[in-house]
């Protein structure tokens, strides 16, 4: 059978990042990096001539004009994915395309009208959800993003360049203070776990009063601290989110900060964890002319592959968004 453009460009992609891997004895998405660079630089960033030869010769027969920009974008992802597949590093996971474009349809709903919009992901990782968040919005969007880890920020970086999507990234610990103003939209796939820095830490309403805080919870007030007021938030979380021991504090600083707007249980499908589900939150951060929905949006999503079950839910949803904006306007 044929190969498809997407699947003849990934092999080019995936043999040079094999190549480079056993010559410079890198990790994948570290070799990744060196390609995706070399491509948009149409240069080698080395001083070393034999080494500058030899990864030119590895990637001389990928032609990126040759492709679509879909094709790129989906070939490069499969090349993460393969990547992070192989890492024993936790935070090298990759939001869910189909859950990214959820996010977006979320996104694009609550700021129905709006012609501009700020986004920023505290959590960005390789940016693929920022990506697509922007892509899927119609509107002039500017778009900010934060990863401590350097070869994910890197990644980040040049996929964006390629993509030529003006996105303005952080390599910084995303708890610490930011040089942003506020922003329309926080969204992020939260990462879980607990927060080593506890002096920083202590600097939060949600640090824990003993041991480390929880992260997830310190992201959350974070993503607060830098949304306008009425602005909104869209979280990846993990549903154990409201029922550990740290939930009352985070409980009680949502009720005073922001609206629950919405909760949606992620199908199984979706996410690819053994142990705990996921969901979306949806939040809207207080303001003088903000209330508390009557009714959130509250729905467990059935498989994306059921095209009839997930056309049924999405016709529920736009009613309850028709609803809530005409409430809210």
């Amino acid at each position: 059978m044929k190969k498809t453009n997407m699947e003849t460009l990934f092999a080019l992609i995936d043999d040079a990042v094999e190549n480079i891997q056993q010559q410079e004895n890198e990790p994948y998405l570290d070799s990744l990096v060196i390609v995706l660079e070399c491509l948009f630089n149409n240069d080698v960033n080395t001083s070393d001539d034999i080494q500058k030869q030899k990864i030119q010769q590895f990637i001389q027969d990928i032609e990126l004009d040759y492709y679509k920009p879909e094709e790129i974008k989906t070939a490069i992802e499969f090349a993460i994915l393969k990547g992070m597949r192989n890492s024993t590093q936790q935070q090298h996971f990759m939001t869910p395309e189909t859950v990214s474009l959820l996010i977006a349809y979320l996104a694009e709903k609550l700021f129905a009208g709006k012609e501009t919009l700020r986004v920023f992901d505290p959590a960005c990782g390789t940016g693929s959800l920022l990506s697509t968040v922007i892509k899927q919005v119609k509107k002039k969007t500017t778009a900010f993003g934060s990863e401590i880890d350097p070869t994910l920020i890197r990644l980040a970086l040049v996929t964006a360049n390629l993509y030529e999507e003006p996105i303005e990234f952080f390599h910084q610990d995303s708890l610490r203070p930011f040089l942003l103003d506020p922003v329309d939209l926080v969204v992020a796939d939260l990462p879980v776990g607990y927060y080593p820095d506890d002096l920083r830490a202590n600097e939060y309403e949600l640090h824990a009063e003993q041991g480390h805080s929880y992260a997830h919870h310190l992201f959350i007030e974070q993503s607060m601290n830098y949304t306008k007021e009425a602005g909104y938030l869209i979280f990846v979380i993990p549903d154990f989110l409201f029922d550990s021991d740290q939930s009352d504090k985070l409980h009680a600083y949502l009720q005073q900060h922001a609206h629950i707007v919405g909760v949606l249980r992620l199908p199984d499908s979706a996410v690819k964890s053994d142990k705990n589900g996921k969901s979306l939150l949806v939040l809207q951060k207080k303001g003088q002319q903000t209330s508390t929905p009557k009714q959130p949006l509250l729905v467990h999503l059935p498989s994306f592959k059921n095209t009839k079950a997930m056309n049924d839910i999405l016709d529920q949803m736009n009613s309850w968004f028709a609803n809530y904006l005409n409430v809210r306007s």
